[in-house]
C-alpha cells in the first residue's frame, strides 16, 4: 500500500498521465519517421521513461519502476540508432504503456500485478546492447562525491570509502571536469552521488553533461555510471526533472545512508 503523502501521489499521478501520453504519441511518430532516427523523439521518450521511474520509486510503486525501467532499456539502442524502431518494437512498447497506465489507474494494487509477460515481451523486442565488462579480480568502486556543504561531504565520504575509492568535487563544474578525466582515462566513475544546488554549476546541468560525455563514447545511461541525486529540499517537480536529467535516484538530505546502501546494492555495486 501507499504510504507517502496524497497530494505527492496525487500530483506523481497526473504527471505520469502526461508523460504516458508523450510516449505514446512519440512511438507513433517515431515508427512512421522512417529509417531515419529522430533524436529529439527518442530523448522525449527516454526522459518520460525517467520521469516515470523516479516517481515511482519516491511513492513505492516498485512495478510501475521496473516496468518504465525495461522501457528504458528497449529505447537506450533505438536512441544510439544501433536498433531501428520498428513496427514490432513500437508495438511491444506501446503495450507496455497501457499496462503502466493500467496500473498507475489502481496504484494501490499495482505492486501485485505480474508483469512478466510485458518484461518478457521487453526483452526480446531488442538485442541486448551495451551490456557491461565483467569486472576483473580487484576491481574497487569507484566514486565520485559532489558535495559543496562540508558536513554532508564528511558523512558521504567517510560512508563510500568503506565500499572503494571516492574522489571528491565541490561543485557541478569540477565534477564534469574530474569524470572526463577519468573516462579519457578508461576508468569511468561506477557511482556519482550529486548534490542539486551548488555554485558555478547545478547538478543537473552536471548530469546532463555528464550523460553527453558518455554518449560520445557510446555509453547510454542505463550502462554508465549511476548517478544519485541528493538535496535539502523535496518536490516532486524537483524529482520529475532529476530523471529527465538521467540520474538513476533521488535522496533527501540528511542523507539516510540504510537507503543509499540499499540503492548501492540494487545497482549490484556493492553485496
Amino acid at each position: 500500500m501507499i504510504t507517502f503523502d496524497d497530494d505527492l501521489v496525487q500530483t506523481y499521478l497526473a504527471e505520469c498521465e502526461e508523460h504516458l501520453a508523450i510516449m505514446e504519441t512519440s512511438l507513433v511518430s517515431l515508427e512512421s519517421g522512417g529509417p531515419d532516427i529522430d533524436e529529439g523523439l527518442v530523448n522525449r521518450l527516454l526522459q518520460a521513461a525517467q520521469s516515470v521511474k523516479g516517481g515511482a520509486d519516491l511513492c513505492g510503486l516498485a512495478k510501475v519502476g521496473e516496468l518504465a525501467r525495461r522501457i528504458e532499456r528497449v529505447l537506450a539502442p533505438i536512441r544510439s540508432e544501433r536498433v531501428a524502431p520498428t513496427a514490432e518494437r513500437v508495438t511491444v512498447l506501446l503495450h507496455a504503456i497501457d499496462a503502466l497506465r493500467a496500473m498507475l489507474d489502481d496504484p494501490g494494487t499495482s505492486n501485485a500485478v505480474d508483469v512478466s509477460a510485458t518484461i518478457a515481451a521487453l526483452a526480446g523486442s531488442s538485442a541486448s546492447f551495451g551490456t557491461p565488462v565483467p569486472r576483473a579480480a580487484g576491481w574497487r568502486l569507484q566514486t565520485l562525491l559532489v558535495e559543496d556543504d562540508f558536513t554532508s561531504r564528511l558523512l558521504l565520504q567517510t560512508f563510500l570509502s568503506r565500499y572503494g575509492d571516492c574522489h571528491v568535487a565541490v561543485n557541478g563544474r569540477e565534477a564534469v571536469g574530474a569524470f572526463g578525466e577519468v573516462l579519457e582515462n578508461g576508468q569511468p566513475y561506477d557511482l556519482i552521488c550529486m548534490d542539486i544546488m551548488m555554485p558555478e554549476m547545478n547538478g543537473g546541468e552536471a548530469v546532463r553533461r555528464i550523460r553527453a560525455l558518455e554518449e560520445a563514447r557510446g555509453t547510454l545511461s542505463p550502462h554508465g555510471a549511476k548517478i544519485i541525486m541528493t538535496t535539502a529540499v523535496i518536490g516532486i517537480k524537483d524529482v520529475m526533472r532529476c530523471f529527465r536529467d538521467l540520474c538513476d535516484a533521488y535522496l533527501v538530505k540528511p542523507i539516510d545512508l540504510g537507503q543509499l546502501l540499499a540503492h548501492m546494492k540494487s545497482y549490484d555495486l556493492v553485496e
